[in-house]
């Protein structure tokens, strides 16, 4: 890590483990090795004097359950989710999101390298790479339909391309400091669903019924991100280049066959 650091005014981290199956020993699964790689990341950046770290942390250390906040109220940068609530409930990724976020923020308190996070929520738009990340998942099931049920909450939506303007922005402003949400887009997943039957009226979708009502607390807001200079694409933009580039990549194939597609069980649980 010091090696690959050295010479380099900005370092961002992007990396934290993600479960694809049960985890048998979630601190040495996720939990340690999400606080050290951080850990790691920030002391090698300290080592080779870097200017300033952008670390990406996620919605989920802010929306889940924080403690002394008033229900109704808009949720920015100082609401944490409830760590302890996530380890009751064996919501592992929230956990680790939330400790990764906080010993950055706290590695910078005391060493006094210049720590950033950002805080994104589902993120969509085309991929690099040649495989179904877990959110992309998401837009898929959403699409193709599937039986597991989903969870009516509210999901904050932003576009990679829009998370990577952020993350750079965070690096280049001086004024940036601490956290920043980044997670414009407010939408049901019962509002979604509609969205998605008329922007895509040949595709099955989940079905009314696999949506389970719930109540929905205050959203979050990406006012401090945008007071800096940020600006986000329109959500109906991210759907099509989403959509298309699934496309190409053969990832909407086989709508009403026999394959089943099945919901991500990590977000059910967020």
């Amino acid at each position: 890590m010091a090696a690959a650091v050295v010479g380099c005014q900005g370092v961002f981290h992007v990396a934290t483990p993600v479960p694809s199956e049960d985890l048998t020993d979630p601190e040495l699964q996720m939990l340690g090795p999400a606080v050290t790689g951080t850990t790691n990341v920030l002391k090698a950046a300290s080592s080779a004097n870097v200017q300033r770290v952008v670390v990406v942390s996620s919605m989920v250390a802010v929306e889940i359950s924080p403690k002394d906040w008033p229900e109704g109220k808009v949720r920015d940068e100082r609401c944490w989710s409830d760590r302890e609530f996530c380890r009751s409930i064996e919501s592992w990724y929230p956990v680790a999101k939330i400790i990764s976020e906080e010993a950055a923020l706290a590695y910078g308190q005391q060493t006094g390298l210049d720590v950033v996070t950002i805080n994104p929520g589902l993120v969509f738009g085309p991929m690099l790479q040649p495989t179904v990340n877990t959110t992309i998942q998401f837009l898929i099931y959403f699409l193709k339909g599937g039986p597991d049920p989903v969870k009516n909450k509210l999901w904050h939506i932003v576009d990679v391309r829009d998370v990577a303007d952020a993350m750079l922005l965070l690096y280049e402003v001086p004024e940036a400091t601490g956290r920043h949400i980044c997670a414009p887009h407010v939408i049901s997943a019962r509002d979604l669903l509609d969205l998605l039957k008329s922007m895509y009226p040949d595709y099955p979708c989940i079905a009314n019924e696999s949506i389970l009502d719930r109540d929905h607390p205050a959203p979050m807001t990406s006012d401090k991100l945008k007071k800096i200079g940020w600006s986000c694409r329109p959500l109906e933009e991210t759907i099509v280049d989403t959509v298309e580039c699934c496309l190409r990549a053969g990832f909407l194939d086989h709508v009403g066959g026999e394959t089943s597609c099945r919901f991500p069980p990590l977000l059910n649980q967020i």
